[in-house]
C-alpha cells in the first residue's frame, strides 16, 4: 500500500464527510492528513505501527484510520459512506470547480444527484439562485461538465500502452502473428485513445469465436467490415476485417478521413497494392510514418520537401525540467544526477518550484542560494569521480508566472540561474485577453529561457489556459524563448498540432519530462512520440543538444534577443 493510495482514501473520506455535512472538523483534519501523507519521504507501510501516530498531523483517530488501511486495504467508514452517496454525486468530485461544499448544496438543497441533472440546471440558469453560485461559477461548471462528458471513454495513449501487449498477444495467438496489425489512433500515436483498433485477416465468424469466452466482452456495434467491443475496463476494441486486403484496410484505418480525402487515391486502386510504401509511390510521394497521417498538411509538404527524419527517444541527450526534494520531488539532486548518468544523459537541469508555489514547497530566496551551493558541490564531485565523463547539473527554476505576468523572483535572483522555465500554475480561468497579456509579459522577461507547458492543460481532465497559440509562438520566437513540449502523458503541452508552425517560424521546442521522481525520466518517450506527430526533428529540439552545444546555446541564444 503506497502513501499515495493511503492519501487518496483519507482525502476522499474527508470530502465525503464534508458533502454529507457531518464531522466538519474531521473533514478538515483528513484533508490536511492526506496532504501530509502524500509528501512523506518514507512509505508508511514500512513504519512500525506505533510510530505512525507520532508523525505530526497524523495523531489520534487519523493514525487509527491509516493503520486500518494498511491492515485491510480499505476503510470500512469510507465504504459505508460511499454506499450512502449517490454515484452521480461521487462523480461530481471529478468536476473542476465543484468542491465538497458546493456539491453538498447541489445535492442537499437542489436535490440534484447526477451530472446530467446538474448540466441541465446550468443550462436553465438555476445555479445562480443559490449562495456561492454566481453566473461565472455556473458557466465554469457547465463547461467543465461538458468537457468531462465529452471525454468519457477516452484513455491516455500511455495507459493504453500498458494494456496493449496483452490484447495484441491474445489476438496474435488466435489469428497468427502475420494476420494481426494494430491501426487507428493508437498507431497514429494520438495523445488520447477512444478505440484500440486492429486489422484482422479473418472473417467475422472467426473473430466472434475468439471472444466466446466465459465472460465475453459486450458488442457495441457490428457491421459488414468491423466489430466493436467494449472491454471490462471501458476501453473499446474495434476489430476490422482484413480478409479482402490487409494493406487496404490497414492504410485506410490508420489515416484520418481528412488525410485520405486530400491524398486522392481511388478506393478500387488501393486493393491492388501489396504494401503501404506502394500506396505512397503511386501518388509520387515518399513514405510517410503513421504518426504523420493525421494532418493533411504533410501531403502538400511532401510534394516539395523530403519526409522529415523524425526525432527518436535516443536523440534526447539531457534532462531539462526536473524537480528534487528541495521542492516537491521524490529524489535528491545527486540521486537524479547519478540516475541520469547511468542512462547516458549528458546533463540534468534542476528546475524546482518557485516560492509562490507553496503547495509544492516552492523555494525561498535563501533556499535558492543553498541549493545552488549544493549543485556546485555536486558538479565538482561528479567531475572528480568521473574524470573521463562530461556531465553537468544546471541551476534552474520553474518560476511561477504571477497574475500580472511578473516572474516569481526579482531580477537579481533570476540572473543567478543558468536558465529559467516560466510556467503558469494558478488562476487558469482568466479571460483570453488577460491570459495573453500575462503570458506575453513573462515571455518578454529577459530571464525567461523556456515557456513551460504553455496552456497548463491536463488531458481528459482540464481544458487548459485560453491562449492565441500563434501570438504566443510568435512572441516566444521574437524574444528567443524556447517552447516546452511537456512530456508528462497527462500534459503533452504544447499540443503537437502547433509544432509545424513553430518549425516554420524558426522556433525551438524542448521535450522535457517535468520529472518529479526518477521514473519520470521515462516520460520523455511520450513526448517524443507525440512530437513525431508534429514532424519534429532532433535538430530543432533543445534537449537533443549535447552538453557542449547546450552550454553554447545558453550562452548565446538569449544574448541575441
Amino acid at each position: 500500500m503506497t502513501n499515495a493510495e493511503i492519501s487518496e482514501q483519507l482525502a476522499l473520506l474527508g470530502k465525503l464527510l464534508d458533502i454529507h455535512g457531518t464531522e466538519p472538523e474531521q473533514a478538515k483534519i483528513l484533508g490536511a492528513a492526506a496532504f501530509t501523507v502524500d509528501k512523506l519521504d518514507q512509505p508508511l507501510e514500512m513504519q512500525p505501527r506505533e510510530q505512525i501516530g507520532k508523525i505530526r498531523g497524523l495523531w489520534g483517530k487519523t493514525a487509527e484510520r491509516i493503520q486500518e488501511i494498511l491492515d485491510h486495504g480499505e476503510l470500512k467508514e469510507l465504504i459505508e459512506l460511499g454506499k450512502s452517496t449517490p454515484p452521480g454525486v461521487l462523480e461530481m468530485l471529478q468536476i473542476k470547480g465543484l468542491g465538497p461544499k458546493k456539491i453538498q448544496i447541489v445535492w442537499k438543497e437542489m436535490s440534484i444527484e447526477s451530472l446530467g441533472e446538474l448540466l441541465y440546471a446550468c443550462q436553465e440558469n438555476r445555479l445562480t439562485l443559490y449562495k456561492g453560485f454566481g453566473a461565472k461559477t455556473q458557466q465554469n461548471i457547465q463547461e467543465a461538465i461538458e468537457y468531462h462528458m465529452q471525454h468519457q471513454g477516452h484513455f491516455l495513449w500511455a495507459d493504453v500502452e500498458v494494456l496493449f501487449p496483452q490484447i495484441d498477444g491474445y489476438l496474435k495467438k488466435c489469428f497468427g502473428t502475420d494476420h494481426v496489425s494494430v491501426t487507428g489512433s493508437y498507431r497514429r500515436q494520438d495523445p488520447t485513445i477512444e478505440e484500440l483498433s486492429f486489422v484482422i485477416k479473418a472473417d467475422r465468424t472467426s473473430t466472434r469465436r475468439a471472444f466466446q469466452t466465459a465472460q465475453p466482452p459486450q458488442i457495441l456495434e457490428e457491421n459488414e467490415w468491423s466489430i466493436l467491443y467494449q472491454l471490462t475496463n471501458g476501453l473499446r476494441l474495434r476489430l476490422l476485417d482484413g480478409t479482402t486486403s490487409l494493406t487496404t484496410r490497414l492504410f485506410t484505418s490508420t489515416a484520418t478521413p481528412e488525410f485520405l480525402e486530400n491524398l486522392s487515391i481511388d478506393a478500387a486502386e488501393l486493393d491492388t497494392f501489396t504494401s503501404e510504401e506502394k500506396v505512397f509511390e503511386s501518388v509520387q510521394l515518399p513514405y510517410l510514418e503513421p504518426a504523420l497521417r493525421t494532418d493533411p498538411i504533410w501531403i502538400d509538404r511532401l510534394k516539395s520537401h523530403p519526409a522529415p527524419i523524425l526525432i527518436q527517444p535516443a536523440d534526447i541527450r539531457g534532462i531539462i525540467h526536473s524537480h528534487s526534494t528541495w521542492s516537491d520531488g521524490s529524489n535528491t539532486i545527486i540521486e537524479m544526477a547519478e540516475a541520469a548518468m547511468r542512462s547516458n544523459f549528458e546533463y540534468l537541469v534542476i528546475s524546482d518550484h518557485s516560492r509562490s508555489a507553496f503547495y509544492a514547497k516552492g523555494l525561498s530566496i535563501e533556499q535558492i542560494e543553498k541549493q545552488q551551493i549544493e549543485i556546485d558541490s555536486i558538479n565538482r564531485r561528479l567531475s572528480t569521480e568521473n574524470p573521463t565523463t562530461s556531465f553537468r547539473v544546471f541551476k534552474s527554476i520553474e518560476a511561477d508566472i504571477l497574475s500580472d505576468g511578473q516572474l516569481d523572483y526579482p531580477d537579481d535572483v533570476l540572473k543567478t540561474f543558468d536558465l529559467v522555465i516560466a510556467s503558469v500554475h494558478s488562476q487558469l480561468s482568466m479571460s483570453e485577453e488577460k491570459a495573453m497579456s500575462r503570458l506575453i509579459k513573462a515571455i518578454e522577461n529577459p530571464y525567461t529561457t523556456i515557456l513551460g507547458h504553455p496552456t497548463g492543460r491536463l488531458l481528459l481532465s482540464r481544458k487548459g489556459y485560453p491562449i492565441d497559440h500563434k501570438k504566443i509562438i510568435d512572441a516566444c520566437i521574437a524574444n528567443h524563448v524556447v517552447i516546452e513540449l511537456n512530456a508528462h502523458p497527462r500534459r503533452l503541452d504544447i499540443d503537437w498540432k502547433w509544432i509545424p508552425y513553430i518549425l516554420d517560424k524558426g522556433g525551438w521546442i524542448s521535450i522535457n519530462p517535468d520529472a518529479h521522481e526518477l521514473s519520470g525520466f521515462d516520460d520523455l518517450r511520450y513526448g517524443v512520440l507525440v512530437a513525431q506527430k508534429g514532424g519534429l526533428t532532433a535538430d530543432r529540439n533543445l534537449s537533443s543538444l549535447n552538453l557542449v552545444a547546450f552550454e553554447k546555446f545558453l550562452s548565446t541564444y538569449k544574448s541575441t534577443s
